[in-house]
């Protein structure tokens, strides 16, 4: 193997890791929020609460899965666009239970972390048209995920500080 092609072997190992890390890291978090702060506790007036942080990022990670399959079996797919506001709605996130949501999410994620494992150098090659990216590679696929988490990691543990410091004033 070239060594470009070892560099970028390495590179998508490292993010592979990644997206299973960040998941054990939501995870982390999630042991120290009740189920009443994962209603409650939201990032602004009209935002999301925690649980409905937790479903989206469980969502997602399926539609960015279905994405990646469509890149392997079709030549250069339009990618869809989904609304992931009527999505919290329609599946009434506020609803579920955290746990369960973040059970999902795992399994999924192990699935995903799989699927990409298991991809050749000819699958890596494959890509697709996304919504709000254009062009849009399997590479970018993977590095979309880890990306999408730190977003939504970010959100929760600063719901969470500004929580705790309304409570300190």
């Amino acid at each position: 193997m070239s060594e470009l092609g070892t560099t970028w072997r390495q590179a998508r190992e490292r993010q592979i890791s990644a997206m299973r890390l960040s998941c054990e890291i939501l995870g982390n978090i999630l042991q120290i929020v009740s189920a009443d702060d994962a209603r409650s506790l939201r990032d602004g007036p009209d935002g999301w609460s925690i649980i409905e942080i937790v479903c989206h990022l469980r969502d997602f990670d399926e539609i960015f899965h279905s994405r990646a399959m469509m890149m392997l079996e079709c030549d250069h797919p339009q990618l869809p666009a989904y609304d992931h506001e009527a999505m919290a709605i329609e599946r009434d996130y506020q609803a579920e239970s955290l746990a369960d949501a973040y059970g999902a999410l795992q399994a999924s994620r192990a699935r995903f972390a799989a699927f990409f494992e298991a991809l050749t150098p000819a699958q890596w090659a494959r890509g697709g048209d996304h919504p709000e990216r254009d062009s849009f590679s399997m590479t970018d696929a993977l590095m979309q995920v880890s990306a999408h988490d730190l977003d939504h990691l970010e959100q929760i543990t600063r719901v969470m500080t500004q929580a705790r410091a309304e409570l300190g004033s």
